[in-house]
């Protein structure tokens, strides 16, 4: 299981990386970027605003695979699994929470929104108190459950569904209205909506692949020896 836990997370890396980042990009400049090399349009890699979300993204996915297949969490203290799943989710949750703000912000402000011309720095502060505050918040809901895992996919699904009813209609609306930097705010939110919208699916395909093996296990060598004798 987890050889397949490393595929899916690979596979999840490779779209992120190969078609939501470019998407982003498309999205912003509403279209293709003209006269632009190849070597050119790959100095978007080298941008640390590329990669945080991303590394954001893959490590989530990776954790909560690990925690779908490991359903018995024999080997972890039900404090240290509750903690990891609470702060997993959060920062899952608290990218998707500034995507959403940063969409709306953009969307409605436009290139006047305050996330639009706030340093670097800003932003990153943001995004981090969403982590606290959502930290909070699931810590609350999941201590006394012990569907960690299920519950927060559960709400990564619905709440990309909810981010990406927002970031649409203002992706469109500054478009229309020819902002400048509004648009690479709310392609942001875009890709982040559909990026954690894949990432809910592939921890719940694991984890249904074993709960698939766990109600019809194969034979052991031994068990299979014995029957045969």
């Amino acid at each position: 299981m987890r050889k397949w836990g490393i595929v899916v997370t690979a596979v999840y890396t490779a779209i992120v990386l190969v078609l939501l980042v470019p998407a982003a990009v498309i999205l912003a400049v509403g279209g293709p970027p003209k006269n632009t090399t190849f070597a050119e349009f790959l100095q978007i890699y080298l941008q640390w605003a590329v990669w945080l979300p991303v590394a954001v993204l893959v490590a989530g996915e990776a954790v909560l695979i690990v925690l779908s297949v490991d359903t018995s969490h024999k080997r972890l203290k039900p404090r240290a699994h509750i903690a990891v799943s609470v702060a997993v989710t959060a920062m899952l949750f608290a990218l998707l929470a500034f995507a959403f703000f940063v969409s709306l912000d953009a969307g409605i402000y436009g290139d006047r929104g305050f996330l639009s011309q706030a340093a670097p720095v800003g932003p990153v502060a943001f995004w981090l108190c969403l982590w606290l505050l959502w930290a909070v918040v699931f810590y609350l809901y999941y201590r006394k459950t012990t569907a960690a895992v299920s519950r927060a996919l559960s709400w990564l699904l619905k709440g990309s569904v909810l981010e990406l009813l927002v970031a649409v209609p203002a992706h469109v609306w500054a478009r229309r209205r020819d902002d400048c930097s509004a648009p690479f705010a709310t392609s942001f939110g875009i890709t982040t909506g559909i990026a954690l919208m894949l990432l809910s699916f592939g921890p719940g395909i694991v984890l249904l692949y074993k709960k698939r093996l766990d109600a019809h296990p194969r034979p052991t060598l031994r068990a299979a020896e014995t029957e045969h004798t």
